[in-house]
């Protein structure tokens, strides 16, 4: 007896890390660990950050990230604009493109994290001319991000810079949310109950955090030694 043929289920790919680009092509190998910055970013930054420093300044800036991207993911689906033809080929089509969620990504964090260099805060020793070259630092990936999703055919170029517009005006507008804000609330949340048994602290009122660190990691074996 025939058995019956089944009809294959249809598979679907993770597309956090799921990047395709043609074979051959270079350029497009290169761009397509470009747009996994952000992934870098979240796992292997604030994941660490949190682990090792756990800082209130660090934790406001990924809870902004992570409200950037619950608010894309909302436009996303109120506006519901395809994306390009080339989306068959990516296996996107069932996904909508308008924001560019990389590149809302990655400007909230570059606007973020330049207004946190330019402002000096826990970083009082470095000149004013060295934290402006610190500010530069994320936008070439930004730059290169947006770009790589046009070239990876992913977006549009009216996609990606109404993600990157859409980054850079909440970046902005949370680094001001917190810092004029949420700011006054740090000593609370220092001294509060899960603060203390997590270890959560506030440095952004020490002038020279690194300094402060190394001369009482300093003192602390100074006096173990004396003990």
């Amino acid at each position: 007896m025939e058995s019956i043929p089944t009809t294959p289920q249809l598979l679907k790919a993770v597309t956090l890390t799921h990047v395709r680009y043609q074979r051959g092509d270079s350029l497009g190998h290169f761009l397509a660990w470009v747009s996994l910055i952000p992934v870098f970013i979240s796992l292997g930054g604030f994941v660490t950050h949190f682990l090792f420093r756990r800082e209130i300044q660090g934790l406001c800036f990924a809870l902004g990230l992570i409200f950037s991207q619950f608010l894309n993911e909302l436009i996303k689906s109120s506006v519901q604009q395809s994306r390009p033809e080339t989306c068959a080929a990516l296996e996107m089509c069932d996904s909508h493109g308008w924001p560019s969620s990389h590149s809302q990504y990655m400007f909230f964090f570059s606007a973020y994290f330049s207004l946190l260099c330019l402002s000096g805060t826990g970083d009082g020793a470095r000149s004013r001319r060295s934290r402006f070259f610190i500010a530069l630092f994320p936008w070439p990936t930004a730059i290169l991000t947006l770009y790589s999703r046009v070239y990876l055919g992913y977006h549009t170029v009216a996609q990606v810079f109404a993600g990157a517009t859409l980054g850079l005006f909440l970046g902005v507008l949370w680094f001001w949310i917190v810092n004029n804000l949420l700011v006054d609330y740090f000593p609370f949340i220092e001294e509060s109950a899960i603060g203390r048994f997590l270890y959560i602290k506030d440095t952004s009122h020490i002038p020279n955090v690194l300094k402060f660190e190394y001369d009482s990691a300093r003192a602390a074996r100074k006096k173990l030694a004396t003990d």
